[in-house]
């Protein structure tokens, strides 16, 4: 799973002008499916993502995270984050996981952020969606769960 963290002061997802999802301060979460991710990465991200200190303190320092600041989440599905761009002009999403096993692994990836106490809101899976957000900083950062393991780089 790849996912991309925007620190948001809010964020919005319509569908067809209809508004689904809005959140207030926190985290605008654009999640990929890939083949072979499973629940487990999921729970690990959702995790990770709850715990990570990327917002300020009441110091300014880049020291609390979603949970201390009582921030929320808007979780909005794209499978775009696996294009491969190595070869020619046109991505290929041939990494992508099927619509019929990345839908459950992304509500799932919400319902573990949820668990953590977060409230999250969604977009609508396979949907053309309108995202909107205040990006705050800007501050985003990328997380793949293959990346997860692997051991930092010197």
């Amino acid at each position: 799973m790849r996912l991309v963290l925007q620190r948001v002061t809010n964020g919005s997802v319509r569908v067809a002008g209809e508004l689904v999802g809005e959140i207030g301060q926190g985290l605008l979460i654009l999640v990929g499916v890939a083949e072979g991710d499973t629940e487990a990465e999921a729970e690990k991200l959702a995790a990770k993502t709850a715990g990570l200190r990327i917002f300020a303190d009441a110091e300014g320092r880049i020291n609390d995270s979603l949970l201390d600041i009582g921030g929320e989440a808007l979780v909005v599905s794209q499978f775009t984050l696996n294009a491969d761009v190595r070869k020619g002009r046109r991505p290929s999403f041939t990494g992508a996981a099927r619509p019929a096993d990345a839908e459950p692994l992304v509500d799932y990836f919400a319902q573990c952020l949820r668990g953590t106490g977060i409230p999250v809101e969604t977009g609508v899976f396979g949907a053309a969606m309108s995202v909107s957000l205040v990006n705050d900083g800007p501050f985003t950062i990328v997380i793949d769960s293959a990346d997860l393991e692997r051991p930092r780089r010197s």
